[in-house]
């Protein structure tokens, strides 16, 4: 009577285990299918740049992957500078000014029409202005 009990035991934990597996199967499943669709997916970000003395100004143009975006670079621009570019998917706007004299430097990324990150300063030229993608957001 145990060594039936003990199997019935077993068979409905083991029924269990599967059961729980594909449910957690769908649900990676799902989460893939978010994520293809979110790197594939675009976006439109402007990058702006205000000062003076800027020597080169780098930034996220849209090339590369999502996540492995390549940096393209603008020599001695003129300022104020602006640049309005289309990026895929999880791929986070960035542009990071370089200047002689950061005092009066100032970077933005603007999302349909909306300020996503700012920086002034030396803040801007050390780290640049670097948001998250607003499809990852």
């Amino acid at each position: 009577m145990k060594r039936t009990i003990r199997t019935a035991v077993a068979a409905l934990a083991v029924t269990g285990l599967a059961f729980g597996l594909s449910a957690c199967s769908e649900v990676a499943d799902k989460a893939a299918d978010q994520a293809d669709k979110a790197v594939n997916e675009t976006y439109e970000v402007t990058y702006e740049v205000t000062g003076k003395g800027i020597e080169s100004i780098q930034f996220h143009g849209g090339s590369g992957s999502a996540m492995d975006p390549k940096l393209e670079t603008e020599a001695k621009p003129t300022t104020p500078w602006k640049k309005t570019v289309t990026l895929k998917g999880i791929m986070p706007p960035a542009v990071m000014p370089m200047a002689l004299d950061p005092a009066d430097l100032t970077c933005k990324v603007i999302h349909e029409g909306k300020v996503i990150k700012e920086a002034k300063g030396q803040e801007a030229m050390a780290g640049g202005c670097v948001a998250v993608s607003p499809i990852a957001g």
